[in-house]
């Protein structure tokens, strides 16, 4: 690290804490992100030490953020809306599909009684116990059956959606075996090229 990259990387550790908390007043309270437990979260876990060195400085703006390899930190808003629909408590088992030691993981073990990760790339050969909620850290076009086949009856979904090249939050559940999606708001929410519906042909 060269000194302007380590004083850069000073200045944005000594921001961190006013980001963090205009990150709650501005982009999460104002958006209807107001459930206690996901404000207390997401203020007490430091986002800036999920980004590359170089965004630090950048690491509590309004949108998603490019970590290298195709893969990106979504946008505050975005996880914030998540974790206040999966409702994540100590009862919880969770699959997260995404960074295992990411920002979402830090934010879901906070929360959680138990959290399991797995990358997007493996998540359609993913076995192993029952788990009560899966997160999907970003925006899919429909679920692999290995996934759906972990999630217990009952249990939850969280993901963001992606239909005619718009990115929603969605949330479902399992009833009969079967897991179904309900699309709830517009946002943009980075993709999963790993979760792609086949190409079907058209006429």
């Amino acid at each position: 690290m060269t000194l302007t990259e380590a004083a850069q990387a000073n200045v944005a550790a000594a921001n961190a804490p006013e980001a963090r908390r205009a990150m709650i007043s501005s982009q999460l309270r104002t958006s209807g992100v107001n459930e206690p437990w996901v404000l207390a979260a997401m203020s007490q876990v430091a986002r800036e030490d999920y980004v590359p060195q170089d965004m630090r400085a950048a690491a509590y703006i309004d949108r998603a953020i490019p970590l290298g390899n195709g893969r990106f930190l979504a946008a505050p808003l975005v996880q914030g809306r998540m974790l206040a629909e999966a409702r994540p408590t100590k009862d919880d088992t969770v699959l997260l599909v995404g960074d295992g030691e990411g920002y979402l993981a830090a934010l879901l073990r906070s929360l959680a009684g138990a959290v399991e990760a797995v990358d997007p790339a493996d998540a359609a050969g993913t076995s192993g116990g029952e788990v009560s909620l899966i997160v999907i850290d970003g925006a899919v076009e429909e679920l692999p059956e290995a996934l759906c086949a972990r999630l217990a009856d009952g249990g939850r979904v969280v993901t963001g959606l992606m239909v005619r090249g718009v990115s929603r939050l969605a949330t479902g559940c399992k009833a009969a075996g079967k897991v179904s999606l309900l699309p709830l708001a517009e946002i943009g929410i980075p993709t999963l090229p790993e979760f792609a519906a086949p190409k079907r042909w058209s006429f």
